[in-house]
This record gives structure tokens, sequence and C-alpha cells, in this order.
């Protein structure tokens, strides 16, 4: 794959962490707004603003498209992108989606991005009464709706499981045609292969190192050149972006010291977000358990020490961008050498200062971004051209835009009556209703392990035990996640006393066994120690963390081994 001169971005969650003072939540944004004037003068690209609900301390934005306005008329030439609208029409109705993303595109002058996403958060999917097994299947269709609202004048109209519209002339219509550039969240490997399924650009929100990152971006512009690729738009999107914390100084310990702890509050709050860990409405503090189980959970300050000649992003805790010019300048031509398309940084986490951020951003513009401006409209130019065949002959699979039926008027007791009717279609409640069991006792029994020792765990959860544990992870295996995969996953765990045991779940046509002992030709072997894999069930540990410590060791199909939490009924982000 050619390079490609990468372009940067500024990734916004609004976090506040707690205890909150009197007109804070007025500064995050007064302070946030002067970022992005600065980061447009230095020459940023992107700006990402997230929708999240609910999601106190690790972000204060229900409101992205408000905020979103506001900076555009603070600056003249960034992009403004929604990182990202959560499709599901009970969150977002798909006509609100479609006259926001115009009018924003409006009064930006067609700077707007349109970034999408289903929303993986309890609280939020909860909150909105959105099925987990539902929330796919929603975003199809409804960003296949709003994409027509965009080029359908007037919009045909929309009857699904999901949504019932009558015919409506959607406006405004966006400045940029046939609608701004789709793009949609990604966690892992196999929603980057969905964003390439649908010819949009992957938002990746994984802190992946840059070699891992160039499996996941040829993998993508394979599919996306390949038969496989349908747009979900009427235009393709071909982009892939990752995302990192970043804290600049020309002195590596200042750096650190400035931005360290922002970055693992940032990965902590996601995980307490979107794993098990109980969480009750205005009286938790994510703050307070970041101080006191960061280092058990992976994000231990004491492992990110100033003598780096280069940048991993993880070096047994999360480090990301954080360090000198020099060395940031390195770490993204990484990136950029593996056909990463755009980084995205995230500088407003946790507790980080103001004044600190405005310093890094300045000295991005001045030390970083010149090594990378040279020559980009040329290699991008390039790039369009080598993938214009692709991309005609995927668009010439997307089904084209409709017209409305002939001589529809509107009829409001006809159209009310029709919307009120009751669907034939017969929704997996019952899937559903199980899933909510088992995050129900996924937090009980976070309960029971969080705070015991080794052998307490290993004492109160012996073989019986675990033979329950593996037998409610086939029962749960959601084939849906598993992109295919068919084969043995085994689990050798070793107690603190006593003979190791061995366990099997084997995965056949759609379905998952749970054997007693090992395998003889296992796809992926996980070895960990008793009490650690069930602190991994629980929620209470960090498989990332346990790998990178050697607590927890993967052989045979590494790639495998990320999906193995949502194949078994487990959360992941975004």
């Amino acid at each position: 794959m050619e390079v490609v001169t990468i372009r940067f971005g500024l990734f916004y969650e609004h976090q506040l962490p707690r205890p909150w003072e009197d007109g804070r939540e007025l500064r995050l944004y007064q302070d946030a707004l002067d970022q992005v004037e600065i980061a447009d003068r230095v020459g940023f690209d992107y700006i990402w603003e997230v929708e999240h609900h609910f999601l106190e301390e690790y972000s204060h934005s229900p409101a992205p498209e408000v905020f979103l306005a506001a900076a555009s008329q603070r600056t003249k030439r960034v992009r403004l992108g929604h990182g990202i609208v959560q499709l599901p029409p009970a969150v977002n109705h798909p006509a609100r989606i479609a006259e926001r993303i115009a009018a924003l595109d409006l009064v930006s002058n067609g700077r707007v991005d349109f970034g999408t996403g289903e929303s993986s958060s309890g609280a939020e999917l909860g909150g909105f009464g959105v099925r987990r097994t539902e929330k796919r299947a929603q975003w199809q269709d409804a960003i296949d709706a709003v994409t027509r609202m965009f080029v359908e004048e007037p919009f045909a109209g929309w009857r699904s499981p999901y949504l019932r519209m009558p015919p409506r002339n959607v406006i405004p219509k966006p400045v940029q045609k046939p609608h701004p550039p789709l793009w949609v969240a990604c966690s892992r490997r196999e929603t980057i292969q969905f964003a390439a399924r649908n010819g949009i650009g992957a938002l990746s929100f994984s802190f992946v190192e840059p070699e891992d990152a160039g499996k996941w971006v040829d993998e993508y512009y394979r599919i996306l050149a390949s038969e496989e690729c349908v747009p979900a738009g009427f235009a393709v999107n071909p982009n892939v972006s990752v995302v990192l914390p970043m804290m600049l100084h020309e002195d590596e310990a200042t750096a650190i010291d400035r931005g360290i702890d922002g970055a693992h509050f940032f990965a902590f709050a996601l995980a307490h977000y979107y794993g098990t860990t109980p969480h009750d409405p205005g009286r938790t503090s994510v703050w307070d358990e970041f101080q006191e189980r960061r280092a058990s959970k992976g994000f231990d300050r004491e492992q990110i020490i100033a003598n780096a000649e280069s940048l991993n992003v993880n070096v047994g805790s999360l480090r990301g961008a954080v360090g000198t010019p020099e060395q940031v300048v390195d770490l993204i031509r990484r990136y950029e050498s593996v056909g990463v398309d755009q980084i995205s940084f995230v500088l407003q986490s946790g507790r980080n200062e103001h004044e600190h951020i405005c310093e890094s951003l300045e000295l991005f513009g001045s030390s970083v971004l010149p090594h990378f401006v040279g020559g980009r409209e040329e290699r991008e130019a390039a790039k369009a051209e080598r993938l214009a065949p692709a991309i005609e002959a995927a668009l010439a699979r997307r089904k084209p835009a409709r017209e409305m039926p002939p001589g529809y008027r509107i009829d409001e007791d006809a159209e009310v009556a029709r919307a009120l009717r009751p669907s034939r279609s017969r929704r997996p409640v019952r899937r559903e209703i199980r899933a909510t069991a088992r995050r129900r006792a996924a937090q009980g029994f976070y309960k029971l392990v969080h705070g015991r020792t080794d052998e307490q765990i290993e004492r109160r959860f012996g073989p019986g035990a675990q033979r329950l544990f593996f037998a409610g992870m086939a029962r749960a295996f959601d084939p849906s996640a598993a992109a295919g995969f068919e084969g043995d996953i085994e689990f050798r765990l070793t107690p603190g006393r006593g003979a190791p045991t061995a366990w099997t779940v084997r995965i056949s046509d759609g379905r998952a066994r749970a054997l007693a002992g090992g395998s003889k030709e296992p796809d992926v072997a996980l070895v960990v120690r008793t009490a650690d894999f069930l602190r991994i069930l629980a929620g209470d540990a960090n498989p990332a963390s346990m790998l990178m410590d050697g607590k927890l060791r993967i052989r045979g199909n590494y790639e495998l081994a990320p999906r193995l939490s949502e194949m078994f009924g487990g959360p992941s982000p975004y």
C-alpha cells in the first residue's frame, strides 16, 4: 500500500471527574472552544465530538451538534466531525438527525463529517430502552433512511420494525453532495471490516500499536475494493482513523507528569461504563475508583518513566503519544507507514489542565505538523485515482434514490393510524431477557470477587462452579460476533494450590459447547491463574493489562483473543 500523508484531529469527550465545583461545566465548554480555535489556527484537520448520555465524569457531551455549531463560528478551515451520532431511533429520530447534520453543514459552510454509531454502554441503552440485540440492525436501518433523506426530494417514506415515517421533504439539504462523509465507530477488527463492507470511514477507538493498525488497514482496503462492499450511503469515504491520548512538552518527564493521569483515566472510565462494574447514578465517583484501583486495572502510573527512545502505545500501561515532539513524530511516522489515514488525539481527559493542553497544541503546530504536510494533496489525489474504479463499482451495487408514490398527499389521520399500527415483526425479546439476566448475574459476581484474595476466590469458586461458568459461556455464545470462526478455545487455569485444570469451548455449526479437559489442537489457548480468570469474568480485572504484565498468556491465534468477550455475551465499546 502506498504511503498516504496523514491527517490529524482532536477528539473530545468533555470529561469532568468529580468533585464538581459550581461553574465547572461552563468552564469545561468554554475552554474546549478556546482549544478548538487554537487547533484550527495551528493546522489540525478535524475536530471530533462525541454523543454520550448519562456517563458521569467520562463524558458530559450529550449534544455534539450544539458544540460543533459553536466551534464552526470560532474556526475557519478545520472539519467538524460527529464522533459519533447515536442512530437508534429511541435516542435520535432519523429525520432529526438528517435535519441537524444538514443545518450544521450550512452554518459551517460545508465542513461536517457524519460519524455514526450504535452505543454499547448499558447506561445509555437501558436509559433509552434500546435492546442490545437489536442495536446493529437499528444502525443499518437508520443509516439507510438518513442518507436517503439527504438525497431524496421528497423523502419517499419508511416502514421497518424500527421506524415508520410517511413521505416528507426533509429540509434543509446539506452543502456537501450527495451528503457529508460517513464514518462509523469501531472498537475491534470485526467493526473495521463492517465499516469497509459499508463503504464508510472507520473511526477506531482502540489504543492500538501502529503495526497492529496496519493489519486493520490492509483488511479494510481489501474489503472495500471487493464485491463485499455495498455502500451504506450514496458516496464512499475510504479512511481509517485511530485515536491516541497525547500531551507534548520538550521535556519528556514534564509531558508525562502533565498527561499520563488523564490518559489513564480516559481508558479506566471507558472500561467502567462498558464493562460490568456497578454504577449508582449520581453517587458513584469514577475518579475515586480510578485513584484506588488504577494499578490493578492495568493503569499503573509507576510503569511510565521518562527514558523512552521511542514511544509504544502500551508499555505495561497505556502511554500513547505522551512525550516530546521528536518521540511523537516518530510514532506518527510508524502509523503513516502502514497506511493509517488519520490520528485523532485526546488531550482533554481526566484532570488535564487547560493551559497544558493549549501549550501542547501550539507545540504540535510548530514542531510536529510541519513534518507531515508536504505533498499531501498529490498523494491524496493519487489515492483517489487508485480507488476510483472500486468505488464506482461499489456505488453501482447500492440501491438508488427513490421517488415518492404518485399523488401522495399529507393526511394526518391516515398517517398517524399507520404509524400506530402494530408491527408484524417478532423481536427477539426472549434473547434480550436472557442477556439482561446474564448482565445482572455478572454484576453480582463482581461483588463476590472484588477485593478478595486469590485463596478466597478459589475456595469460593471450585471446579463445580467453574463447570457452571463455562457452560454459561457456551450458552451465551453469539455466532454473529465470531466472524465465522469454528474451532477449539482452550482455557488452562493454574490454582494457587493443587493441580491445574483445563476447559475447552468448542465452536461448530454456529453453536458452542463446554468440555472438561484440554483440546488436542486448540486454535487459541489462554493460560492464566484461576483467580485472575475469575476476576476477568467478573469484570474486576483488565485482560489487556494482565497480558502486558505476563499474568495472562496467549498461544495460537492472537487475532482471535480480542473477540472472545463479545463472542460470549460481553460488551465492547461503541
